[in-house]
């Protein structure tokens, strides 16, 4: 594989490519150095899709192994990453820095409906992307499920000029942000700092410049634009500008219906789906235009005395001020898109000098914008672990959950949910524990529900059962030997954020280690609180994604 430019992190100003950090001469003397070798440290970690090892991260930041063991240590306490061995992985609970930005910028809760309803009605694959310097940067993903179908994620940045969004955004480029764009060109002229496309197999010239303003052009006079497998052989995709109420027209967002060339040609996406695409694009403006501004969300509490207890108990490990610094992002949100420096401040507890220098620092690393006295977050800051997460499955979120609850309560564990036909369980995750007399049952497993406890869990939340009742109100299940002679069972919810039950937790054992009334005494509370951080880190992954069962 070709080498990775070197990235911002360590060298060079902020060129707009959304990898960078800037960490050279020219940062402000009163930025925050821990708060930016954290940034280069998620950053790194995103663009390895979730997990680099200790050894790796070190490397690919040029910081000091002890100074990696600390941010990764401090990032492990705030729930960012988590360890496996040697390596370290990206946490869902990351993504409340990219749910803040989301929130406050409101498009995806208003648009992707519309965007979901036309995936549907024209079985392709719809997107929104909003613009990043000279890139776009999707907000929100449609995607069909086919053998071959459209790999990009929620966050992905693309270079403008290889994009049907690209020309679109470019009409309102001013002469700097096309200097801006040439000198990104001639930096990378193979897009290798775009780690969501292919790389280019051919050094861009003249013509291919000429031919990004052509586009712009047409896409001015035409209030469309093509890709026609531009990014690679056989993608092709139409976009049409979603523009912001208001007297000036600035472009809000643009949507994309994106297919293959086995399906439709460039041509075909004009003459046959663009009506469809600007019908809705209508829609999408309607809404924003009559959807009156939300009232503004509560606030993060405490903060600011989190992190001083967490620094007080872990000593020199934890870096309050990495902590802090990145709490301020989560000061945005629903109703809260514009905040003032007395604002931040108010809503992280965090002292108002504090929050300045961290407000300094992230405008310094383009993770916010100033705009007079108020500062709004950019689309970079999904750049900090949303791709990679965005993607991620319930069971992939309950797995470490599971590991950490076998190691306590020294039996196997498990996660399933009810089959298409409502009549079985299906296992999703697995762990199991070392003991010559154990559960065997693997992922993937199919058991009759009502005969065990995950199934009555899952059955309880769906059907009007008398024999349900009591696993409603108590909010377990617990089944002795009736699946089995010898075996026992006990089972909780997982709840999405709408409160319906999505899948059940439970562990299984030998009747002759625990009785019934030990597993509720002893084994309930466990099963829980661990149920409990799955929903929290399941609840946050599904804010703005679709998280499947697996």
């Amino acid at each position: 594989m070709p080498a990775k430019p070197m990235p911002e992190t360590t060298t060079g100003t902020d060129t707009g490519t959304g990898t960078g950090t800037g960490t050279d001469g020219n940062v402000p003397a009163e930025a925050v150095a821990p708060l930016i070798r954290g940034i280069a440290v998620l950053r790194e970690l995103t663009e390895a899709n979730g997990t680099l090892s200790l050894s790796g991260l070190e490397r690919a930041t040029g910081l000091a192994r002890s100074t990696v063991d600390r941010i990764t240590a401090t990032l492990a306490r705030m729930g960012y990453v988590r360890f496996d061995g040697r390596d370290v992985h990206l946490s869902p609970r990351l993504m409340e820095l990219g749910n803040a930005y989301l929130s406050a910028l409101r498009l995806p809760a208003l648009l992707s409906p519309h965007a979901d309803a036309l995936a549907d009605e024209l079985d392709e694959s719809v997107s929104l992307a909003v613009a990043d310097q000279d890139g776009i940067r999707f907000i929100h993903q449609a995607t069909r499920r086919r053998a071959m179908s459209l790999s990009f994620r929620i966050g992905d940045l693309l270079p403008a000029e290889r994009t049907a969004p690209g020309p679109l955004f470019a009409t309102e480029w001013t002469a700097s942000d096309w200097q801006r764009w040439r000198d990104r060109r001639a930096a990378d002229p193979r897009d290798l700092s775009f780690t969501a496309v292919p790389p280019r197999t051919h050094r861009p010239d003249a013509r291919d410049d000429d031919a990004f303003v052509r586009r712009t052009e047409e896409a001015s006079a035409n209030g469309w634009s093509l890709d026609d497998q531009l990014i690679e052989p056989g993608l092709v995709a139409i976009s049409v500008p979603v523009r912001a109420p208001g007297g000036d027209g600035r472009i809000a967002s643009v949507a994309s219906v994106v297919s293959h060339t086995s399906r439709h040609t460039a041509h075909d996406l004009r003459t046959t789906l663009l009506p469809r695409l600007r019908s809705t694009v209508e829609a999408m403006e309607r809404e924003l235009r009559d959807t009156p501004p939300p009232e503004p969300g509560p606030p993060p509490a405490d903060l600011a005395l989190w992190t001083g207890a967490s620094k007080q108990q872990l000593g020199r490990e934890f870096i309050e001020s990495l902590a802090r610094g990145l709490t301020v992002l989560t000061a945005f949100g629903e109703g809260r898109e514009e905040l003032t420096l007395t604002e931040v401040a108010r809503a992280t507890g965090l002292a108002r000098a504090t929050a300045r220098r961290a407000l300094i620092t992230y405008e310094h690393l383009g993770l916010v914008a100033p705009a007079g006295r108020t500062f709004t977050p950019t689309p970079r800051v999904l750049s900090l672990g949303f791709p990679p997460l965005s993607r991620t499955t319930l069971s992939e979120i309950a797995q470490p959950h599971l590991a950490d609850l076998t190691s306590r309560i020294h039996e196997s564990t498990s996660l399933a949910v009810l089959s298409d036909s409502g009549e079985e369980i299906q296992f999703t995750a697995r762990v199991t524990t070392a003991r010559v007399m154990s559960v065997h049952i693997t992922v993937g497993t199919r058991l009759p529900a009502y005969a065990t406890a995950l199934g009555r869990v899952l059955l309880a939340d769906t059907r009007d059962d008398g024999a349900l009742a009591s696993v409603r109100s108590q909010g377990y299940a617990l089944v002795d030997e009736e699946l089995e002679e010898g075996l026992r069972s006990i089972a909780v919810p997982i709840r999405d954020r709408s409160g319906r039950v999505v899948a059940a937790l439970n562990t299984a054992l030998h009747a002759s280690r625990r009785t019934p009334g030990e597993c509720v005494t002893d084994l309930l509370p466990e099963l829980t609180a661990t149920a409990t951080r799955i929903q929290t880190d399941f609840h946050t992954a599904a804010r703005f994604t679709h998280v499947p069962p697996s």
